[in-house]
């Protein structure tokens, strides 16, 4: 028969047992599940929106606000983009947009990464070329555009580096405004646990940086998009091959608004489906990560 210290021994092991279990339980997040309405709504919820569009559109056209040839029908915009589709300049046009826009996106990431880097870790770096980088996002990308085709013609170089110009700096700032708010007893802690160099800015430097870094590659997508369209408007040529900017220059040669219109919308939807697909998702990993979202 056990003691009486022996007991009390037992009782209180238990107590501590409880006590870590009920901490870790504090501690762990739970893993809520969305309900089916939910996670329906969610999927649904940008058709809503196409659909109110869509019928305040259609009410524009019964009222007769506007002739047919400045406000098209919805009707005259879906049979110009079928046309388009049966010439096999639709798909083809996005396809070949989305791609450069994806090339140049990536390029901008390996180009403003170490540049970002660099000046938000160095001070003295900062103040002399930091304003020349917000300069560069601050300038409208469609004014490298002449400059670009004297330098490189009517060829995809001209196209990329208007994309470059566009997204770089903005990609930049946004891992500098990450690095400025890092606190710096992470920094620390990685300089008294010997992290130096490269193996500093990888495993200390850009994970604490993540979330700004993050916003900076939402918004150097969007930068690279309009400049891709910018570059595609004004630099047209058979030998680029079809884009959607092009398709929207060729709806204004033809003074084809229904064309028009459908172009913007194919643009408006890849930037939509770019921003639901790619950036929420890590948007909403990243916040989950540090406890800001269930």
């Amino acid at each position: 028969m056990p003691s009486e210290t022996e007991f009390q021994s037992s009782s209180g092991v238990t107590d501590l047992k409880r006590l870590e279990s009920g901490l870790d339980a504090l501690e762990t997040p739970r893993s809520e599940k969305r309900s089916i309405g939910a996670f329906l709504f969610t999927l649904v919820s940008p058709l809503i929106a196409i659909a109110a569009i869509l019928i305040i559109w259609q009410i524009i056209i019964w009222l007769q606000w506007q002739p047919n040839y400045i406000i098209p029908a919805p009707s005259e915009v879906w049979t110009a983009l079928g046309e388009q589709a049966k010439a096999d300049i639709l798909w083809q046009a996005t396809f070949n947009s989305i791609q450069r826009a994806a090339k140049g996106f990536v390029l901008a990431l390996i180009i403003a990464t170490p540049i970002g880097v660099a000046l938000g870790l160095n001070k003295p770096l900062r103040s002399i070329f930091g304003p020349i980088l917000t300069g560069l996002q601050q300038l409208p990308s469609v004014a490298w555009v002449p400059a670009a085709i004297i330098w490189f013609g009517l060829s995809d170089a001209t196209i990329y580096t208007v994309v470059l110009l566009g997204a770089v700096p903005s990609i930049a700032n946004g891992l500098i405004a990450g690095i400025d708010q890092i606190p710096s007893i992470i920094l620390r802690a990685g300089q008294v646990m010997g992290a130096k160099g490269f193996a500093r800015v990888r495993h200390i430097v850009l994970p604490a940086a993540w979330p700004g870094y993050l916003a900076g590659l939402e918004q150097g997508w969007a930068f690279a998009w309009r400049s891709l369209m910018a570059a595609e408007l004004i630099a047209v040529s058979p030998a680029l091959g079809p884009g959607l900017g092009q398709m929207l220059d060729n709806g204004r040669s033809l003074g084809n608004m229904a064309l028009i219109i459908g172009s913007i919308f194919m643009i408006l939807a890849v930037g939509v489906l770019v921003e639901r697909v790619v950036f929420a998702p890590l948007r909403r990993r990243t916040l989950t990560n540090r406890g800001l979202l269930r």
